[in-house]
């Protein structure tokens, strides 16, 4: 038997005033998805490094900081002592300020991305305050609100429209989120909910392996890790391959 980790994620800082706003960002999650954004917008015809800022922006300030935010003002899953005052503000803050980059946006691409400029906020509360009855928290609703969405996103907000090949990856996104969620939920279990993890397996040589958290967090922890490192990388080539 073993007591649970201190920490309520792998990357979670130590307490502390800007160390809690650090934690709260989910920052390799955060890069994760928004290299769904990119990997949408290198697949239009013609990419604008503006554009695709804006786009980055825009999805940093309504999932790295709103979405993050709110879920933490929702029952504190990452322990942080920032008051709620703060978080309420900085969900506002990053909700309005990607809504004004949408606005700015739609003067650019035209009004195809206005759906998204509205969906958007919709999937950020909806999902982190568990609105309709925790309708769209769910596994599929994390799937789709942060992994295809912000790959059809990225494209349309460089083309203008949609196309068959950013559906196609918005369909790899929401795939690879899916295995993200499948991964990341019984880690959190562990981490933020069992108190103590007792046990063992019998091998077919009959020795015994003893179960504690550290050994059924490393696998789990250790994919996330390298997946969010490999998406990461993945849209930093693609970037490269088109802009450079």
């Amino acid at each position: 038997m073993a007591d649970r980790p201190a920490r309520p994620a792998f990357y979670a800082a130590a307490p502390g005033r800007w160390r809690d706003w650090w934690t709260l960002l989910h920052p390799p999650f955060t890069a994760w998805h928004l290299s769904y954004v990119v990997l949408g917008a290198m697949l239009a015809p013609h990419v604008r490094l503006d554009r695709l800022i804006a786009s980055l922006a825009a999805f940093f300030l309504a999932v790295g900081l709103a979405a993050h935010a709110l879920d933490e003002l929702h029952g504190r899953p990452l322990r942080t002592a920032i008051p709620a005052p703060a978080l309420v503000a900085a969900t506002v803050a990053g909700l309005a300020g990607a809504v004004a980059l949408g606005v700015a946006g739609i003067s650019r691409a035209g009004w195809a991305l206005l759906p998204f400029m509205i969906i958007g906020p919709l999937l950020v509360v909806g999902y982190n305050a568990e609105l309709f009855g925790g309708a769209i928290h769910t596994d599929l609703g994390f799937a789709a609100a942060w992994g295809a969405f912000p790959a059809l996103t990225g494209y349309v907000a460089q083309a203008g429209r949609l196309a068959v090949a950013p559906v196609l990856a918005a369909g790899a996104a929401m795939a690879i989120s899916a295995g993200q969620r499948h991964l990341s939920t019984p880690a959190r279990t562990l981490r933020r909910r069992a108190r103590a993890v007792s046990g063992s397996v019998t091998m077919a040589d009959g020795s015994a392996v003893t179960l504690d958290h550290a050994r059924l967090l490393r696998p789990l922890e250790r994919a996330l890790r390298a997946f969010s490192w490999g998406m990461v990388l993945l849209a930093a080539a693609l970037a490269v391959a088109r802009l450079g």
